[in-house]
């Protein structure tokens, strides 16, 4: 592969391990160009296929009636789930928690496909922080939705911190931060049977949902899985 269709965008170290963003043109799709991001050496997303991520938004909006929600959004990548929900003229604010700080530079570098969009709507808030850390404390203010995209899944995760969200107990304190009929939203790239009995345990209104779409990129057909809770 010539240098003219892959390029590392950036390649940095951070507490969870080597992150890496890069945009390369597809071989068997000449002219279809893709950023990717992987972590510690493991593939984590790209821009070629977002409909879960997308979905994460959607459905949790078809779920949630009323007008000028708050969206709680956790993990940024890149961005295609807080896009969604900007898309909508219900939602009055998204706020995104993003654990690493490399992460908001490419939004604000530009790096990312959907920064300029993103940079350009106000009722966009990017911060700094853990939004797992943020849910099992007492809540600041009540959202419409909370939608996390940051594990791999509930039972892989990219530190073993992020566990506690994932029990009974922390599934208690992140309901807390909803607005009653509020909904929570999780995504998964693989089913969790255990995690969905969780949600059980603490919601009255449990959905998942598995988004199934053709990866070109690997060749073969993917089921993504989300997972959706209302108190």
């Amino acid at each position: 592969m010539s240098a003219l269709n892959f390029k590392i965008l950036a390649y940095e170290d951070t507490p969870l391990g080597p992150l890496c963003l890069r945009r390369r043109e597809l071989l068997a799709q000449p002219g279809v160009i893709v950023t990717e991001v992987s972590l510690n050496h493991e593939f984590l997303m790209s821009s070629y296929n977002t409909a879960s991520e997308r979905a994460l938004s959607s459905v949790a909006l078809e779920l949630r009636e009323g007008e000028a929600l708050d969206v709680l959004v956790g993990g940024l990548g890149l961005g295609y789930t807080a896009r969604e929900a900007l898309l909508s003229p219900r939602v009055a604010s998204v706020e995104v928690v993003e654990f690493l700080p490399q992460v908001i530079g490419w939004l604000d570098a530009g790096l990312i496909p959907l920064a300029a969009e993103l940079k350009a709507n106000p009722r966009l808030r990017v911060t700094r922080g853990d939004v797992y850390l943020r849910l099992s404390q007492p809540p600041s203010r009540l959202h419409d939705l909370i939608l996390i995209d940051v594990d791999h899944s509930p039972d892989e995760r990219l530190t073993a911190a992020n566990g506690f969200f994932y029990t009974a107990e922390g599934l208690e304190r992140a309901k807390r931060h909803l607005k009653p009929g509020g909904v929570l939203g999780v995504w998964s790239y693989a089913e969790s049977s255990p995690f969905a009995d969780a949600l059980r345990g603490a919601f009255r209104e449990v959905r998942v949902e598995p988004v199934t779409f053709d990866n070109k990129l690997v060749g073969e057909v993917q089921t993504d899985w989300l997972f959706f809770a209302r108190p």
